[in-house]
C-alpha cells in the first residue's frame, strides 16, 4: 500500500475520531476510483484482463524472441510445441502437419509392427506402444477416426491417458479428435443415414458406435476433462477439442 500510495493511486487521510487518537486510512482517488466494479466507467474488467497469466505469460519469453526465434512471444507461451497422433498408421496426417509446422515435434503413436520399419525425421518421429497402458507426453494428442472403433468403457481408459499425457510437463494441452458427431436435428437427411451406417458398421465389426453430443461428453467428463467444444466442419466428421 505504501508503494500506491507513493504513485499516486491512494492517499491517507487521517481521521479525527478524537484528539488524542487520529486514524490513519486510504481513500480513493481519480485514477483508484476507475477500478471500482459497480461504477460505470470502471476498468476493472479491463485491468483483470491484463493481469490474466494467458496475456503475462508471454513476456516471459521476449528473450527468445529478440534472440531469433521464430515464434511469436504468446506462441511460444501457448502455442503447441508438440503433437502425438494415436494410431496414426504410416504417418499420413503427422507428415503434412510436421511440414506445415516446422517448429512443431509430431509423433505417430501405434501398435509396434506398424511403425517398426518407418523412418524418422527431423520433426517427425515413430513410437511403438499400446495406448490402453500409456501415451506419450505431448502439448496435443490427436484421434483421427480412432475412438469410434472403442466401447465407452475402453475409450474412457484411453482418454484418462490422454489426460496424463497432456499434463505431464505441467502445463495443460489439449486433446484432438476428429470423429462422427451425430445430429440428427441439423443434420441433412443423407448425411445423417450415412452416420447411423457408420454406428451399425462399429457394432458388427469392433467394440464401437457413432456418438452424439451427449455421448461424447459422458465420456469426457467420466474421463476427467472439464470442458470441450465441437466444430462441425469436416462433412461426416467434425472437430472435438477436449481440455483437462
Amino acid at each position: 500500500m505504501r508503494l500506491l500510495v507513493h504513485s499516486g493511486f491512494f492517499t491517507k487521510t487521517k481521521v479525527h475520531e478524537n484528539q488524542e487518537d487520529d486514524e490513519e486510512v486510504y481513500t480513493l482517488t481519480p485514477s483508484s476510483r476507475l477500478i471500482i466494479k459497480d461504477k460505470v466507467t470502471s476498468l476493472s474488467p479491463f485491468v483483470q484482463a491484463m493481469l490474466d497469466p494467458v496475456l503475462v505469460s508471454p513476456w516471459q519469453f521476449l528473450g527468445d524472441w529478440f534472440q531469433g526465434n521464430e515464434l511469436t512471444p504468446f506462441e511460444k507461451a501457448h502455442g503447441m510445441g508438440s503433437l502425438v497422433d494415436v494410431g496414426g498408421g504410416t504417418g499420413t496426417v503427422a507428415k503434412i502437419i510436421s511440414e506445415e509446422f516446422p517448429h512443431m515435434i509430431c509423433t505417430v503413436f501405434d501398435l509396434p509392427h506398424v511403425v517398426a520399419n518407418l523412418t524418422d525425421s527431423q520433426n517427425l518421429k515413430y513410437v511403438g506402444g499400446d495406448m490402453f497402458q500409456s501415451i506419450p507426453s505431448a502439448d496435443a494428442v490427436m484421434f483421427k477416426w480412432i475412438l469410434h472403433d472403442w466401447s465407452d468403457e475402453e475409450c474412457v481408459n484411453i482418454l484418462k491417458r490422454c489426460k496424463e499425457a497432456i499434463t505431464s510437463k505441467g502445463k495443460e494441452g489439449k486433446v484432438i479428435i476428429i470423429d462422427v458427431v451425430i445430429n440428427q436435428e441439423k443434420d441433412e437427411h443423407d448425411v445423417t443415414k450415412t452416420k447411423l451406417l457408420f454406428d451399425a458398421l462399429m457394432m458388427v465389426l469392433l467394440t464401437g458406435k457413432e456418438r452424439n453430443k451427449k455421448e461424447w461428453e459422458k465420456l469426457f467428463l467420466e474421463a476427467g476433462f472439464s470442458h470441450y467444444k465441437i466444430v462441425s466442419s469436416f462433412g461426416m466428421k467434425s472437430l472435438i477439442e477436449v481440455y483437462p
